[in-house]
């Protein structure tokens, strides 16, 4: 062992920890390949109607929300409207952790979606210039808020193993980040002859007993908060009702707050020495992004619209802020606790380009039938260098290899009985994995149905949407590391009110 170096080197250790942040930071990125789809994955919130409609609104107008899809939309408007869309949301989450079941989830009220239209010109004219709109619409693209629990017995490895692999061929004294928090309170520690340069593990007595016994009990729980939202001001041109042009500039707004507890407990006393560690991992990110959308509508025939959108790629500049923590307890009584020092960096993030096309058929005065199609490449994300000088060649490569195109439908309808309406929808967002990616088949599903009540001056629409998808959850990077099975059923209740002036 060479604990008795350490203390010698201790203190400077300390300092080269500091004075390496670019080195430290190596170990922290490998989440950005998580938040490359975190921040381009978009699922449209809006109203009530919207949501109830499965967002299915490319060629359809009427609703605020498409200022956020396709802002052609927004020329249909006829009159001043004020739109506010509070929403309930509940995610529950189901995990299957080697056969043991799990259970945990989370709830917000927030703001889902607010809108102002304004009309500059409003007549009948069949040619030239019939309608000239402005807007502005505030609304939720993604939903972060979310509580995983994932709990189980090991018997096959441990996160130690995860970071003896990281830190081999590495100076004890040389260490950061995880590994460096875990040779600090003694759950990784050099091998005997290796020179400081090789590792083992409490559960191997550190390299003394060369088959490691493991049956832990592991918890890990994994938490997000926050949301990305969109400001869109929007300007739109009716041509003699049967063509509608629009155009959006978006600023999306990112504020996540992401972290784990990984908990590994000896609970059957059958591990030499070890009774427990507990490691934290804390990950701030908030940031602006900006882009243009562009959309047409046009009318063939007087019951068929046609709709076309592009929105370009989102600019971000993302602020981050990581800090991490590990605590050990071992059976006679020892305990150790380490913080490595937090740091902040900067990057850029460039999500993909989005196209769009949809078709809706008026059934008379009596409904409507809408489909939108959208295509999103996931491999053209890419990281730059934002105030720090890390190079992100790796992660963007990590990019193409593991992400691909996903294909997302959207269905909706909507059928009138005087004033009151009900709507359904469903929609279908493809998986951004690559085919024989372990999340290759993580498509996203949305059941979704709602109210309405519509007066001249006044509307109030109500809608329940469900999104769930199934993907499988590695805690770390080992081959003897089984994934959990985990299920998110995201429940939202949107209510809106609109008032015509």
């Amino acid at each position: 062992m060479t604990r008795i170096i350490l203390n010698i080197v201790k203190m400077k250790k300390a300092i080269i920890i500091l004075i390496t942040a670019i080195t430290a930071l190596a170990g922290a990125r490998a989440q950005t390949i998580d938040e490359a789809l975190w921040y381009s994955q978009i699922f449209y919130g809006g109203s009530a109607r919207f949501q109830a409609m499965g967002g299915a609104f490319t060629a359809l107008g009427g609703d605020l929300s498409v200022l956020s899809q396709n802002p052609a939309g927004l020329a249909v408007y006829r009159s001043m409207e004020l739109n506010l869309s509070p929403q309930m949301y509940y995610n529950n989450s189901l995990t299957n952790y080697n056969n043991t079941e799990s259970n945990e989830y989370a709830y917000k009220l927030n703001m889902n979606q607010a809108g102002l239209v304004f009309p500059l010109v409003s007549n009948e004219k069949t040619e030239g210039l019939a309608g000239l709109n402005l807007g502005y619409s505030y609304n939720r693209t993604n939903n972060f808020n979310q509580n995983t629990l994932i709990r189980g017995v090991n018997e096959n490895s441990s996160m130690a193993d995860y970071w003896t692999d990281i830190a081999d061929g590495t100076y004890f004294s040389d260490l950061d980040g995880a590994p460096g928090a875990a040779f600090e309170v003694w759950i990784i520690d050099t091998l005997s002859g290796s020179n400081g340069y090789s590792y083992g593990t409490t559960f191997s007595q550190y390299g003394d007993n060369t088959n490691s016994t493991y049956g832990q009990t592991v918890r890990r729980l994994v938490s997000r908060e926050g949301h990305m939202g969109e400001h869109a001001f929007s300007v739109s041109a009716n041509l003699g009702h049967k063509v509608y042009l629009g155009a959006t500039l978006g600023f999306s707004k990112v504020d996540s707050y992401s972290t784990y507890e990984h908990t590994e407990t000896d609970n059957q006393d059958q591990i030499f020495d070890f009774n427990n560690f507990s490691y934290n991992d804390v990950v701030e990110t908030y940031g602006t992004g900006y882009l243009l959308k562009l959309g047409v509508i046009v009318r063939p025939v007087k019951m068929l619209r046609l709709g076309f959108a592009f929105h370009t790629p989102t600019v971000y500049r993302l602020d981050e802020y990581y800090y991490d923590g590990i605590r050990s307890e071992f059976d006679n009584g020892d305990y150790y606790t380490w913080e490595n020092e937090p740091y902040r960096f900067s990057y850029t993030l460039t999500t993909p380009l989005r196209a769009m096309a949809g078709a809706a058929v008026q059934l008379g005065k009596r409904g409507m039938l809408s489909a939108d199609y959208e295509f999103v490449d996931y491999r053209m994300a890419r990281f730059s260098r934002a105030s720090d000088d890390y190079n992100y060649s790796y992660e963007n490569q990590d990019i193409k290899d593991i992400y691909d195109v996903a294909h997302n439908l959207r269905f909706g309808a909507e059928f009138r009985m005087n004033a009151l309406y009900l709507r359904g929808g469903y929609a279908l967002y493809g998986s951004p994995f690559v085919q024989g990616e372990d999340n290759e088949d993580n498509i996203h599903s949305v059941y979704s149905a709602g109210i309405g009540f519509r007066q001249r001056n006044f509307s109030f629409d109500i809608s329940y949407a469900l999104r769930s998808n199934t993907q499988e959850y590695f805690m770390y990077n080992h081959p003897d590391i089984n994934p959990a099975e985990v299920t998110y059923n995201r429940h939202m209740v949107t209510a809106t009110l609109g008032l015509r002036f």
